[in-house]
């Protein structure tokens, strides 16, 4: 009887507790539910046009990303060309001139020329002496230049060098270093070497305007092929 009696006194306390606290009701009117709901769209409309500026912002950066990448490939392209001489080059450095000594040769002497040997030091000597670019009668010297001797006459890449005088420009990294390459070339073994030839050089004082031409000739590329990937394996 006691258990039964506390059960039903633990019913009653439940039931009087539900009927002392009735269900709230919402007493707004329509005017203040319809402030509400504009509210909540307006803030679906801010939440909205977040998104999508963080969603152009990403496709600006994924932009941007893409060329910034193309844009140091180009860069490394111009520089690779410009390295390789197939683009115009200005800049700092000197011109030296090869001509004879002798305005007139006595009657039946043989007329003066450049020694293959002697201008490939002059040239090496010049690049020992740091210089950049370097041109010989406006044709760009690159690394796969060849100067020999064919059929008695001195060429560079098929170009004649039997015709005096010849101009060599010379273009250095700045204005310094075209001094000291002015006060090397002074004293330079390769002029006095032409001038047992009978071929004297003036050299002129360093400049800082000159021009280079590109290399207009085509570089061939020898033992050389693309590389062949195994299948399946990284690329």
């Amino acid at each position: 009887m006691i258990i039964i009696a506390v059960v039903i006194g633990f019913m009653i306390a439940i039931q009087f507790q539900t009927v002392k606290k009735p269900v709230i009701r919402d007493t707004r009117d329509m005017w203040e539910l319809r402030e509400d709901l504009l509210k909540e769209k307006e803030l679906q409309a801010k939440l909205i046009r977040e998104i999508r500026s963080n969603e152009e912002k990403l496709a600006k950066y994924e932009t941007e990303r893409k060329q910034s990448r193309e844009q140091a490939l180009r860069e490394t392209l111009e520089e690779l060309k410009k390295e390789a001489g197939l683009t115009e080059v200005t800049g700092h450095g000197i011109i030296l001139t090869i001509e004879p000594i002798f305005d007139q040769l006595p009657l039946g002497a043989p007329p003066v020329t450049i020694s293959p040997e002697i201008f490939k030091r002059l040239i090496n000597e010049l690049n020992m002496y740091n210089a950049k670019y370097i041109s010989v009668q406006e044709q760009r010297i690159i690394n796969t230049t060849v100067i020999r001797d064919i059929n008695g006459e001195t060429k560079i890449d098929g170009y004649s060098l039997n015709n005096l005088p010849i101009e060599i420009k010379v273009i250095v990294e700045n204005h310094q270093i075209a001094k000291k390459l002015y006060n090397r070339m002074q004293v330079s073994k390769s002029v006095e070497d032409l001038f047992i030839d009978n071929l004297q050089v003036n050299i002129s004082n360093p400049q800082t305007n000159i021009t280079i031409p590109a290399y207009q000739e085509t570089i061939r590329i020898r033992d050389m092929e693309p590389v062949k990937h195994d299948k399946g394996g990284n690329s």
